[in-house]
């Protein structure tokens, strides 16, 4: 089991990591070029977003790699495993697979769950298609993964499958204090169905942990794809990722993120609109205290006509914790009667509390509907007021205000993501482990109303008063 820290990563360990998973020279190569390119960027490569970064809070003296980490399961995560032993699902604990469960049936009609290392070998054009689709000079860290990526997992929903049940693909990392790199990929071929959650833990340890994350994900045309991602490391970690998602033809794929935990959230997400009538939707809640930083960058690329992109990010900031947002809307010479919409909202409940907001539009063509907002708040005192003289406390007056802030873009959740949601958050406020269970607990979360949030309000509203 080979062993290195972070700052001292070299070609001898990444040929380790090569050798120890029998990759062909090809990969071999890949691993290689794009170490080199690691060495030569810089942290942050836009001028704009360097001096608001807190990316160098993941120190590279205290980051330690190994090709291989125990796999000992965490006490804390015994609960949650146990309730995903009847569901489709892929368990990753550190650098090792722990357990997929794929039905016989599924695997029979083409569904494909597997560890990264099994792709290689038994879906190599997929895997070499996602790799060749991420440029190791976009960024360090994603050069980084493709360099040094020592886990992650492949998954293949085929063409015109319609998939009822969500695949779970749960990711912890492990007790001995080594950090993950992990290189996921996900395929949703033509006219398909599904949803994917992904859940990340860590222990409670001392030492700083590091997730270091790149995820491909493609949408064949006229496919479908659901995706929710929920983020509750213990705050002594750091978490980085990456995302592609590249959608063909009316393709379409609804993105949630809840991130609740790490001392250090970076994202850079991107979406590529390849095919007509393709559309994204991401929808990203935040909730930081204590001291910790999340720096979230999310751009949507219109490549293709008629093509439609929203992004909705809502941060609640308390202590000293801090948010920085950086979004961009693209639409390229090609890419008329597009309509794209892009908002970074944060509320403060503490003087210290901090957030940055950086939207941003590129517009190469006419015809096309395009806007951005971004605001920066406090509470309302007057609002805090008025609440108290209904008999609510001030902690009371708080919760309900953020509430009703986030209420409109939970609205367009399923049932379940806002009652996992509104449990963290919870959580959250009463400073409790971060962690989700079963339905039938969460849901005294969240009231089934009669009367629903209209969905569109909030972009109509932007268009009427431009």
């Amino acid at each position: 089991m080979s062993q290195e820290l972070l700052s001292r990563i070299n070609t001898t360990h990444i040929d380790e990591i090569s050798s120890s998973r029998n990759e062909p020279d090809w990969l071999k190569d890949y691993r290689r070029n794009s170490l080199s390119i690691y060495d030569s960027l810089p942290i942050e490569t836009s001028p704009l977003y360097n001096k608001y970064t807190d990316a160098k809070k993941m120190d590279p003296e205290k980051v330690s790699l190994s090709t291989t980490t125990t796999e000992t399961i965490p006490a804390f995560l015994q609960k949650r495993l146990s309730e995903l032993d009847n569901e489709i699902c892929i368990i990753q604990i550190g650098t090792n697979i722990h357990k997929i469960n794929l039905p016989d049936e599924l695997k029979s009609k083409g569904l494909v769950i597997s560890s990264i290392s099994d792709a290689i070998q038994n879906n190599f054009e997929l895997v070499k298609k996602a790799l060749d689709a991420s440029n190791s000079k976009d960024d360090k860290f994603t050069a980084l993964n493709n360099a040094a990526f020592n886990s992650g997992i492949f998954i293949h929903i085929p063409r015109n499958f319609v998939l009822d049940k969500p695949i779970h693909f749960l990711t912890c990392l492990s007790e001995d204090g080594h950090s993950t790199i992990s290189r996921n990929i996900i395929f949703a071929d033509e006219s398909s169905k599904s949803t994917l959650i992904q859940e990340l833990y860590s222990p409670n340890i001392q030492t700083q942990q590091a997730y270091l994350e790149l995820m491909n994900t493609n949408v064949a045309a006229n496919a479908q794809l659901d995706v929710t991602t929920l983020q509750m490391m213990d705050q002594h970690a750091v978490t980085f990722s990456t995302k592609r998602t590249d959608l063909g033809q009316d393709a379409k794929v609804n993105w949630y993120s809840g991130l609740f935990g790490s001392m250090l959230s970076r994202y850079k997400i991107e979406y590529f609109l390849n095919g007509s009538g393709a559309s994204s939707n991401d929808s990203e809640v935040i909730f930081g205290n204590n001291e910790q930083s999340f720096d979230i960058q999310t751009n949507v690329n219109h490549e293709s006509p008629s093509t439609e992109g929203r992004v909705v990010e809502k941060s609640i900031l308390r202590n000293k914790s801090k948010s920085l947002f950086k979004g961009m809307i693209r639409i390229k010479e090609n890419a008329s009667k597009s309509n794209s919409f892009l908002s970074g909202r944060s509320i403060l409940l503490d003087k210290d509390a901090k957030s940055d907001a950086i939207p941003g539009l590129e517009i190469f063509t006419n015809d096309v509907k395009a806007t951005h907002s971004a605001s920066v708040a406090q509470l309302d005192e007057e609002q805090i007021f008025y609440l108290k003289t209904r008999c609510l406390s001030h902690e009371e007056a708080e919760r309900t205000i953020v509430e009703g802030f986030l209420e409109p873009l939970s609205r367009k959740m399923s049932f379940q993501v806002r009652a996992w949601i509104a449990y963290l958050i919870e959580s959250k406020w009463d400073n409790r482990d971060l962690t989700i269970n079963t339905d039938e607990e969460l849901a005294k979360f969240v009231e089934i109303e009669e009367t629903r949030y209209d969905e569109n309000s909030e972009v109509e509203q932007h268009y009427k008063y431009r």
